[in-house]
């Protein structure tokens, strides 16, 4: 192991958000790059740390509270639970998964900012901030959305364009509105602290400089944030919210930390409770304050500017913190050539496929990890997991540790033969047993994951080729001292393939070991001979079964079912005719405007019926509507409609109705919004 000043690691997976399950695109972003990367080290005996938990704070959590008409907490709670047993059922071997809603995460967020706070480092500002006059609250960040000014990407969040990674302020989106009405904002003075990145650049520039060697993705992207236009800009760290660590000053009623203040604090947090946990509380220090401490962290590109900038500069200005050493980010994995997208449901969500793929962890992490976007974004299909699972994990790696234990079964009564004579193919792949495992830790060692499982794939292709070319079913019955050296040889490579796919492939290597009947070995030991003769092996058992062209065409539809319920399908059979004519005067009468859909939430006991409140402008009202069948309440939030607001109320299920949206419906029955095409105004007439 190179970095011979540390004697201890510290690692981090990003904290996801607690409103949404784990999906592909996060394994592939930062988790099973983490848990590859600890589980290598704790194979070399390394003092390695393994963080992360649920963030439980920001504005994605109280968007998905108001849409589902729950708590925050109820939120966090549910999906913390989700997420924790799911990671836990793939296999991602954290030490602790904490969450930032504990007290442990508010005393030491709450202390972190104190100490800023005392030193003089933030700046108090009075500003201006977007306020949205019909829901009565300061827009944070994520409340606001709009065009993107670098890019035009018309979904940009008021803090991040997703599409193109700028950072952003939300006075600089074109078009803002709230996500929480769709109203068009108004700015209004407010008073934050705000930590001065313009007069910490140089601070943070220098440290970048001395990191050269990071992911060009991220050393390139860091050095766009400090060099490109204006560089850093001051950043509120706090927010005029109630869901969040309050701020711990006076005169800071009413507001919260930042979310991306608290979360990388979570780290720290959770590193005090698994020490305190373990019965030596103060211990956390080591592993965030000890020079001999080397610190990584495992992220997605959308978080870089985060951990590379942000809290990097919150910890030089604490001054009793080391700094992150590399932050090895991951670029963006796609589904089937298509962005991954929660609320399109765009997605191969974790715990669904632990429940449709049981006891097939390995083939998820194995395919992930071959198609892992490193350097550049990349695709997941179920046909290459397909394949990958076929024509590599069973045809390759399980292939060849089958037909090396079921031959040693059958030709020594399952007993490691004792080896005659090496010949020169035996030493070649003896050799090759020594230098792969090298080559492996050089790539892992470097964040290069798919390059390390390639050369553990070619350590079995290997193995096969050395079966093929000796052919000792053949030989057995004439040389049988040549049959017991060429087993011999093969199971010590079974058993190297036991130890190297550990970090890879966990259950695939638990069951080696069991199948050798032998127990762990470290990575130490690989150059070694690691199964003497007359050792007795247990009867062979499939790594891997087949996975069939039916359950890869279930997937697919399900994918194809997300994909027709977020588009409408072209009309196949005749228009409906038209009804009798009607007058000029009599269209008169109705008053049609534009609206915003502010609030939705389905009317219990019906299958069709969703209850809306609608901003017409005018007022808000009470709708009910029989699109349930077509959208997801969630996902209509801040939806422009056409409403018909002078229409008689009537009462629908004990509600009473003020109106009706204007709908299109096509000959399969299927509807969809009548919206205006340019963003008018809510109550503007529509004739």
């Amino acid at each position: 192991m190179g970095h011979s000043k540390y004697t201890r690691t510290t690692v981090t997976a990003a904290l996801p958000y607690a409103n949404g399950p784990v999906h592909i695109g996060h394994l592939a972003g930062c988790y099973l790059p983490a848990d590859i990367y600890v589980r290598f080290l704790r194979l070399n005996k390394s003092d390695v740390l393994f963080i992360s938990g649920s963030d439980e704070h920001g504005v994605p959590i109280t968007i998905k509270a108001k849409k589902e008409g729950i708590t925050p907490q109820q939120v966090v709670d549910k999906y913390h639970k989700l997420m924790q047993e799911a990671f836990t059922e793939f296999g991602i071997s954290f030490d602790i998964y904490s969450r930032t809603s504990s007290p442990t995460h508010y005393k030491t967020a709450s202390d972190f900012f104190k100490t800023l706070y005392d030193k003089g480092v933030f700046s108090e500002e009075t500003t201006m901030q977007y306020y949205d006059e019909t829901a009565g609250q300061f827009l944070a960040d994520r409340y606001i959305v709009g065009t993107c000014p670098i890019c035009d990407n018309d979904q940009a969040y008021g803090d991040q364009c997703e599409r193109c990674g700028s950072s952003l302020n939300a006075t600089d989106l074109k078009n803002p509105h709230s996500v929480l009405s769709g109203s068009t904002p108004i700015l209004k003075e407010t008073k934050n602290w705000f930590l001065p990145l313009d007069k910490l650049s140089p601070k943070i520039l220098d440290y970048i400089e001395q990191h050269k060697n990071w992911k060009s993705n991220v050393y390139g992207q860091c050095k766009s944030w400090l060099m490109t236009g204006d560089g850093l800009q001051p950043r509120a760290m706090t927010r005029d919210l109630d869901w969040g660590v309050q701020v711990p000053v006076k005169g800071a009623e009413g507001k919260v930390l930042y979310v991306w203040f608290d979360a990388p604090i979570g780290y720290i947090s959770a590193t005090k409770e698994y020490t305190q946990n373990t019965g030596k509380p103060d211990s956390w220090k080591d592993w965030w304050q000890k020079e001999d401490t080397r610190l990584i962290h495992f992220i997605g590109k959308d978080n870089i500017v985060f951990h590379c900038i942000i809290f990097p500069a919150m910890l030089m200005e604490h001054g009793q913190y080391i700094l992150p050493d590399n932050v090895p980010a991951n670029e963006f994995l796609n589904l089937e050539g298509d962005k991954i997208s929660t609320s399109r449901n765009w997605a191969v969500w974790l715990h669904e496929y632990l429940q449709d793929f049981k006891e097939m962890q390995d083939v998820l992490r194995y395919t992930l990890c071959s198609n892992l976007p490193e350097t550049k974004d990349n695709d997941f299909t179920w046909s290459d997991f397909q394949s990958k699972n076929n024509n590599e994990l069973l045809a390759i790696l399980g292939n060849f540790i089958n037909r090396t234990l079921v031959l040693t079964h059958k030709y020594f009564e399952g007993k490691v033969p004792a080896p005659g004579e090496l010949h020169d193919i035996d030493k070649l792949a003896l050799k090759e047993l020594t230098e792969t495992p090298i080559k492996i830790a050089e790539s892992i060692e470097k964040f290069r994951f798919r390059e390390a499982l390639n050369e553990l794939m070619n350590l079995a292709r290997s193995g096969n080729k050395y079966l093929a070319e000796t052919e000792p079913w053949k030989i057995f019955g004439k040389d049988n001292d040549r049959v017991a050296t060429i087993l011999y040889v093969s199971l010590q490579i079974t058993a190297g393939l036991a130890v190297a796919s550990e970090p890879f492939l966990p259950f695939s290597s638990k069951k080696i070991y069991a199948m050798l009947n032998m127990s762990q070995k470290d990575w130490t030991m690989l150059h070694q001979h690691l199964l003497d003769h007359g050792h007795l092996i247990e009867q062979p058992s499939l790594l891997f079964g087949k996975i069939e062209d039916e359950q890869i065409a279930k997937q697919i539809e399900k994918l194809k079912s997300s994909k027709t319920n977020n588009q409408i399908l072209p009309d196949m059979k005749p228009v409906v005719a038209q009804k009798s004519e009607t007058t000029f005067d009599d269209f008169c009468k109705m008053d049609i405007r534009t609206g915003t859909i502010i609030e939705a939430e389905k009317v219990p006991k019906t299958e069709k019926l969703l209850k809306l409140k609608i901003d017409t402008g005018v007022d808000v009202r009470t709708v009910v509507s029989g699109i349930a069948q077509f959208y997801e309440p969630q996902n209509i939030i801040g939806q422009k409609v056409g409403i018909l607001v002078n229409l008689a109320p009537r009462k629908i299920k004990g509600i009473e109705s003020q109106g009706m949206i204007l709908m299109a419906e096509n000959s399969h029955g299927e509807l969809c919004f009548i919206v205006p095409e340019k963003d008018f105004n809510n109550g503007s007439v529509i004739k």
